[in-house]
């Protein structure tokens, strides 16, 4: 087949301009990936081969080769791992076929940011550019009679041609270093950089010699770091080694490490990162652990292997209780796979209870990274409600930082029976919330929710310590048995209930003049300042959890809402004097539906004639109501 050429995608393009611009701070990391790449190859060869025969022929030992030569100005790292063929060259080295591309490249051009996140979001490969002028790989996958050439000079196209002189199998990378480069051709510089970054990597790392009657170099130590004593390990080489299993730049906060013996034997290795994984909140949910079976890589992508909420997790899980030849069938539904899943659960949930307690602090800082994650849990996992319910961590209206359900409850006036919350999308917006004003007059707390997943695992989760939630948004603000508040807003309160002359009618003639708008109009309890707010019944759904599945085109109709009238307000007072006297139907009716308007513009809600709201509002300041 004829040498063919093509086109990056356009992220890839822009991504390489990136790194051709020196982004890393440190460039001798470009080893590092690609040494990682490599042994990744040879680990999903090592697991292929338990099942296809002949993969491995007479080769079956695995290692990762480099290769300098300062004449040629070139450094070569190779594999006999899988391999690829075509179309895998084409998809990995010409796209980056993964969810949200293209903000990733954005955020990657701040360039203050992108040494963290390229790794993050699994490019490694095009670090090569930092320091290569071209760069070429030769590749054949094993099994396969055909081998490719891809190449590149990373600036804007590529080649793929048919190679019959590409490995027997696995990948040969060629780097034709930049001018300035020439340190990544010196032997000490190359020993200096594998025992720094990818001394954990389990398959031995050879520096081929330059002289015929010296042998080659095995450079690291070539074992399953996970197998070591912790002893042995510093926490450099766990650092490298997270960096490597997570394809990450950060450091890991929380590190793991823990051998279980007995009835089941395994072992695990975990990392909660510090910073975000760019997938964290993709719909697919992926683990991020790997699964291995005595030492032998088995899968990246094990979902039994631990809950859709701990996916932020990195590491691995190896154990000997499962055949080196388990099929994608046999995980499923494994009980076996099931204790360890249910085991490594208690253990995870055990350390961030710990450190929450120990550091709470830096728990915040955890819990602000990852806690919409795990209240997932409290929605999925009824077995660990009790435990996630306390190490939740919320903002609410009385507090700087985040607030534990167990502070919530030491706290809560005399005479208060629920937990009291509001959901939306900005905790800041929430907070202004008119809902509120009531709570806010007798300094009850209300946990502010934004996240999406609140809407729905309160309505799986009842009560707290014996306390239920009960959302602001919801029924009637019983707050006359609820003891507290500052002095001058109760007493605000007190006259609030003195109604004004004429409520009662101006209530009567806004349900009247509203009908089938709203379920109910009545007088509010929770009002201070503002004049009206909506709520919705007892029985119905909570407003932003409607509005959600409305937009996820969950739900086709909305419920009736009921109107809530401040009567202590000065419109409203205004109005109520109005109701009655001879000619003024037309001014209350017109303010009754501005009113409702006002309601919906404050919860977000578009309003369904604007140009009636503007004419309305139009003829009310001219006659001088609103003026006066």
């Amino acid at each position: 087949m004829a040498e063919e050429q093509m086109n990056f995608q356009a992220e890839v393009s822009r991504l390489l301009d990136i790194v051709a611009h020196s982004l890393y701070s440190e460039k001798e990391i470009f080893l590092r990936e690609l040494i990682s790449n490599a042994a990744d190859a040879c680990d999903r060869l090592r697991h292929a081969a338990l099942t296809q025969g002949g993969l491995l022929g007479d080769d079956s030992s695995f290692r990762i080769r480099l290769k300098a030569d300062p004449s040629a100005r070139t450094l070569t790292i190779a594999d006999n791992g899988i391999g690829m063929n075509r179309e895998e060259l084409i998809d990995n080295l010409g796209t980056i076929a993964r969810s949200g591309t293209a903000a990733f490249v954005q955020q990657l051009e701040n360039k203050a940011e992108g040494a963290n996140l390229i790794g993050q979001f699994g490019v490694g490969f095009y670090s090569a550019f930092m320091v290569a002028e071209k760069v070429e790989v030769a590749t054949r996958r094993a099994g396969e009679d055909r081998g490719w050439l891809w190449s590149s000079d990373g600036r804007g196209a590529f080649t793929v041609a048919e190679d019959a002189d590409a490995p027997a199998r696995g990948t040969r990378i060629v780097l034709h270093l930049r001018q300035g480069e020439e340190e990544y051709l010196d032997a000490q510089r190359i020993r200096q950089i594998v025992h720094t970054y990818s001394d954990h990597i389990a398959v031995p790392v050879v520096l081929e010699s330059k002289k015929e009657d010296e042998p080659d170099e095995t450079l690291n130590a070539a074992s399953a770091l996970w197998t070591r004593p912790k002893s042995e390990i510093t926490d450099e080489q766990y650092k490298e080694f997270y960096h490597h299993v997570g394809h990450a730049f950060d450091d890991p906060w929380l590190r793991l490490h823990f051998k279980a013996e007995g009835v089941m034997e395994y072992t695990g290795l975990l990392f909660v990162p510090s910073q975000k994984p760019f997938d964290l909140f993709h719909p697919d949910r992926k683990p991020g652990v790997r699964l291995y079976v005595k030492r032998v890589f088995i899968t990246d992508d094990c979902a039994e292997l631990l809950p859709p909420y701990l996916r932020f997790l990195r590491g691995i899980v190896d154990t000997e209780d499962l055949p080196l030849n388990v099929s994608r069938e046999l995980l499923q539904n494994n009980p076996r796979l099931a204790k360890i899943r249910q085991a490594l659960v208690k253990k995870v949930l055990g350390e961030l209870k710990q450190k929450a307690e120990a550091a709470p602090e830096e728990y915040a800082n955890f819990w602000e990274t990852f806690g919409p994650v795990l209240k997932e849990g409290l929605y999925e996992d009824g077995q660990q409600r009790d435990t996630l319910l306390a190490l939740a961590r919320f903002r609410s209206t009385t507090r700087e930082g985040w607030v534990s359900l167990a502070d919530y409850v030491k706290d809560m006036k005399p005479g208060q029976e629920a937990i009291y919350t509001i959901t939306g999308d900005d905790p800041k917006a929430l907070a202004k919330s008119p809902q509120l004003e009531g709570f806010a007059a007798k300094g009850i707390e209300v946990l502010l929710l934004s996240d999406p997943v609140d809407d729905f695992w309160l309505s799986m989760v009842p009560a707290y310590d014996g306390k239920p939630f009960k959302s602001v948004t919801r029924g009637g603000a019983d707050l006359d048995s609820i003891g507290g508040g500052d002095k001058k807003d109760t007493a605000e309160a007190e006259q609030q209930d003195e109604a004004a002359p004429g409520i009662d009618a101006l209530i009567a003639f806004v349900k009247l003049t509203l009908k089938d708008q709203v379920k109910d109009v009545r007088v509010s309890k929770r009002l201070t300042s503002s004049p009206v707010c909506l709520v919705a019944d007892e029985g119905d759904l909570d407003m932003h959890l409607e509005r959600m599945l409305k937009a996820q085109h969950q739900l086709d109709r909305s419920s009736q809402r009921i109107l809530e009238v401040n009567p202590g307000h000065a419109m409203v007072k205004a109005l109520a004097a109005q109701v009655g006297k001879d000619g003024a139907g037309g001014v209350v009716e017109d303010a009754a539906w501005l009113l409702l308007d006002q309601a919906r513009i404050i919860e977000g809600e578009p309003l369904p004639d604007a140009v009636a709201f503007s004419q309305r509002l139009s003829k009310l300041v001219e006659k001088g109501l609103l003026a006066g």
